[in-house]
């Protein structure tokens, strides 16, 4: 079997639960074996690779701490070992730390900002040479509207973010010449375990200012990344697509 014949690979960072897992089994029901990226929730990793499992893919779990630069070459080179090859990116992992900047300490700052932003760089530049290999290598972030806007009590979260966005406008252009496409969805309010924690008035008054009046669901954000990674994508680079029921606008 060529190369091209074989399935694809794709890596998806924080793909334990909510937005990665999801992002996960739409792209193995667009036929990729997946590498599921995880730091903490063991369980959920597992849980995620078993379903995978069942609808018809191959998937190895990966534990890595994203604050370690090293993490991403750990990634890859698992998704080498186990596949032989990678073909799409999708840098999920992220984490919150919100405080009002008066009280926020060094360590949200400095965490936040590592897993959030230097992940992502991390893992872009361990698949670079395995991306440029691939008849397809793609590249997607997953950003935030907050990374576009701002938000009180996010100025850690919305650095990130927003660095995140540059970091996909550089690389699209970095890896245009290796035939790497590189772009970023930026969710809005999305039903996570991270938003299902806040307070049910914060919750109301997002629902409340997004157009569409509902919350997002991953499935939502899942869809158009495994769009973006598809050879229907093909001529697309250095986009970022809101992806928040109109809250952006």
């Amino acid at each position: 079997m060529s190369d091209v014949d074989r399935r694809p690979v794709a890596l998806v960072t924080g793909a334990s639960r909510g937005i990665g897992r999801a992002i996960a089994l739409d792209l193995v029901r667009s036929g990729f074996d997946l590498v599921v990226g995880y730091h903490e929730d063991h369980r959920g990793a597992e849980a995620t690779v078993t379903e995978v499992v069942e609808s018809g893919g191959s998937a190895v779990s990966v534990k890595a701490d994203l604050r370690d630069l090293s993490a991403g070459e750990r990634y890859v080179q698992a998704a080498l070992d186990r596949f032989g090859r990678l073909d799409a990116l999708i840098n999920n992992a992220g984490i919150a730390r919100d405080h009002r900047i008066r009280r926020m300490s060094d360590a949200d700052w400095i965490d936040v900002l590592a897993v959030d932003l230097g992940g992502a760089f991390s893992c872009s530049r361990a698949a670079a040479t395995a991306l440029a290999e691939s008849p397809r290598g793609a590249i997607v972030n997953v950003s935030s509207i907050v990374g576009m806007n701002g938000n009180v009590g996010q100025v850690n979260y919305a650095a990130a973010k927003g660095g995140l966005l540059s970091l996909t406008r550089s690389l699209a252009r970095e890896f245009a010449t290796d035939g790497i496409t590189v772009n970023a969805v930026a969710p809005g309010f999305v039903l996570t375990d991270m938003t299902l924690s806040l307070p049910a008035e914060i919750i109301e008054a997002n629902i409340a200012a997004t157009p569409l009046a509902r919350p997002g669901e991953p499935e939502d954000i899942a869809s158009v990344v495994a769009w973006l990674v598809s050879s229907a994508a093909r001529f697309v680079t250095g986009a970022v697509i809101p992806v928040d029921g109109g809250l952006s606008l």
